[in-house]
């Protein structure tokens, strides 16, 4: 298991480092001045001789190649065009809301997608499972981008002014907040590695404010992250539900199952003949029949 990991990460090696060089080459092969692109009406000659030395680009394309891996292996994403702050911290305040979001999208996925798995393998080519299916492939089907602005058509236009409406966007309603664990805990001085923990998991509403009591707030992110987690957990919902329909399926279709306990009979035999404490399956497949019951399965 070991040497495979290693063999696995070793592979991965070669195909960040081309990912990498592909996204260096389109950014540099896309026309145009950087300088003029990025700052717009503002770019003068002097402001563009300064960013093009700032930046490096004025050296030649394999040393610019050379600065970017490095800049990349000390975690320097360089600054945001758009918020004119580093990519790298940007990422850390947001990344909160990506955790909460992929685990409210995994329950959402795994709740929904088991049951349907197995509502869909016991009544196997029913209107249930046939549905169930169809379902599962338009959720593997539909791009998340695609449905997420399909969920906020319905809910948030169509269905406007309803019990059922829905916010599009954003985590929290306008004048609602969540009090961060620091604050209610009266740890605002705490400082170090404890603090930016305590930060982190203040960024996960809806965990900070059940933690600390706080069910308005709480109701409020739940209810913001509703469609989202439907829009991202609906792929592997449908992965998850044909996976549990397979697997159920070929334990039910198996000759050595035992989900029934044998029962006895009068003689100190099982009901399958079998000597008593023993378990038999309550049906068999004989060989050349798809689901015929032997009599085994009839006794």
């Amino acid at each position: 298991m070991t040497r495979f990991l290693f063999r696995r990460l070793l592979v991965t090696i070669p195909v960040l480092f081309g990912i990498v060089f592909i996204v260096f080459a389109l950014a540099r092969l896309i026309p145009g001045d950087p300088c003029r692109a990025v700052l717009g009406e503002r770019a003068t000659d002097a402001i563009c001789d300064d960013f093009t030395a700032r930046y490096g680009l004025d050296e030649p394309i394999p040393v610019q190649f050379v600065i970017y891996l490095g800049q990349l292996a000390t975690g320097d994403l360089g600054d945001s065009i758009k918020h004119s702050r580093p990519v790298t911290t940007l990422l850390v305040e947001r990344l909160p809301t990506t955790v909460e979001l992929a685990l409210w999208a995994m329950i959402f996925a795994v709740t929904v997608g088991v049951p349907l798995g197995l509502i869909s393998g016991y009544r196997r080519n029913s209107p249930a499972d046939v549905g169930t299916m169809v379902f599962a492939n338009l959720g593997v089907s539909i791009p998340v981008f695609v449905l997420g602005l399909l969920l906020a058509f319905l809910f948030a236009l169509v269905l406007k002014d309803t019990p059922v409406a829905l916010p599009p966007s954003g985590r929290l309603s306008s004048g609602v907040s969540v009090v961060p664990l620091a604050v209610v805990w009266g740890l605002e001085d705490l400082q170090g590695p404890l603090r930016g923990i305590l930060d982190f998991l203040s960024g996960i509403y809806t965990f900070s404010a059940l933690i600390t009591g706080q069910f308005g707030p709480w109701a409020d992110a739940a209810r913001h992250l509703i469609l989202p987690a439907i829009a991202l957990g609906t792929i592997p919902l449908a992965i998850i539900a044909r996976i549990t329909r397979s697997s159920l399926l070929e334990v039910l279709g198996s000759t050595t199952c035992a989900p029934h306990a044998p029962r006895a009979s009068p003689s100190g035999r099982s009901c399958c003949g079998t000597p008593p404490g023993t378990r038999c399956c309550p049906w068999s497949r004989s060989s050349g029949s798809s689901s015929a019951p032997s009599s085994r399965a009839r006794c």
